[in-house]
């Protein structure tokens, strides 16, 4: 494994803030992207943190995605928007899209907006965490590019496809639920070649289909799905809700960000907002979730020694470790980007120690 530095959580935040805005990005726009990032890998999910800064950056500079988007509304009807996220940043159209279904549910109770050429918008519970802190549970979703292959089958046909789900809680974090519809993410494999590890078998193919150890070889092949048909007929389902019902792209239609990174992906969201406030007063909402949290942390483990966990709640921890500690970079990777900082006349970063 290679090296791992510690970087300042504000630091790195000011420094993809001022990388963003030498992409071209406006302010306020850059401000969401470098939070997102960094909200990310404070959580632990290194595999969609700024890990992807390079392709990002890439795609920025050639206007493949663009920083300052026109989100267009393109059809509003009662409690279901839909948008165009006009090749957009995925992070900027995916908030928008979340706050167009926060107004809808305030309004409704519930609203749906499904959304159009978009692109990487990063963990999929950036965007329930965004409706949790605002009272509200949700459901984000996006495809991909087809890169999961049936049981049995030696070809991909639909993407691994992720979905979250967030509801506010008393607890100082939110539940939030994020996964994809492969067995793991495909960012892991990312960070295994960045971290010059071995992936464990059942995580992914090679291009023959073959089952493999190497990141580089599953990079070249396929991932696997969650649970056989359970993961694969789920990753069907978020490809309807995001590509086919809103006239948007599906299946082959998406293009891959490594494999095309000239072109923009085409890739479709959705987002749905309840509001519980509609249902039951805040008091017995609250009342209600915490009885459900104690019935899961009362819940008794084999190992005694061990922890129940709330979805969310390692994530928070992490979150506050980090934060004292640092987010844990490969210097690898840290090299990377302070080279393309050096290119864009941003003052690099600096770790604070080693892990």
């Amino acid at each position: 494994m290679h090296d791992a530095l510690r970087i300042d959580c504000d630091a790195l935040t000011l420094f993809l803030t001022n990388m963003f805005r030498r992409l071209g990005m406006a302010v306020g726009n850059a401000e969401i992207c470098a939070d997102d990032i960094v909200l990310t890998n404070l959580w632990g999910i290194d595999s969609h943190g700024v890990l992807r800064l390079p392709i990002y950056a890439q795609r920025l500079r050639k206007n493949v995605i663009k920083g300052n988007p026109n989100i267009r509304l393109l059809a509003d009807a009662g409690a279901m928007r839909i948008l165009d996220g006009d090749a957009g940043m995925g992070f900027l159209v995916g908030h928008h899209a979340m706050s167009h279904a926060i107004e809808l549910a305030e309004r409704c109770g519930i609203g749906a907006v499904s959304v159009t050429n978009s692109n990487h918008f990063g963990a999929a519970s950036l965007y329930t965490s965004q409706a949790a802190r605002a009272g509200y549970m949700a459901i984000a979703m996006t495809n991909v590019q087809p890169n999961l292959v049936a049981p049995g089958g030696s070809r991909p046909i639909t993407g691994n496809n992720p979905i979250a789900f967030g509801a506010p809680t008393r607890l100082g974090f939110p539940f939030l639920l994020d996964i994809s519809m492969s067995t793991v993410a495909g960012g892991k494999l990312h960070l295994a070649i960045e971290k010059g590890e071995r992936i464990p078998l059942g995580w992914a193919t090679d291009g023959k289909g073959c089952p493999t150890e190497d990141p580089t070889a599953a990079l070249e092949g396929y991932l696997l799905p969650l649970g056989g048909h359970k993961g694969f007929g789920l990753s069907l389902v978020v490809d309807l809700l995001c590509g086919v019902i809103n006239g948007g792209a599906f299946q082959h239609q998406i293009r891959s960000m490594y494999a095309k990174p000239n072109d923009s992906s085409g890739t479709g969201h959705m987002m749905i907002a309840l509001n519980p406030g509609l249902l039951l007063d805040e008091n017995s909402y609250f009342d209600r979730m915490d009885q459900f949290y104690c019935t899961i942390k009362s819940s008794p483990l084999s190992n005694s020694d061990a922890k129940m966990y709330l979805p969310g709640e390692i994530e928070h921890e992490t979150r506050e470790r980090r934060r004292a500690e640092g987010i844990p970079l490969p210097s690898t990777l840290l090299e990377k980007i302070n080279g393309l900082a050096s290119q864009l006349n941003v003052a690099p970063l600096a770790a604070t120690g080693r892990c």
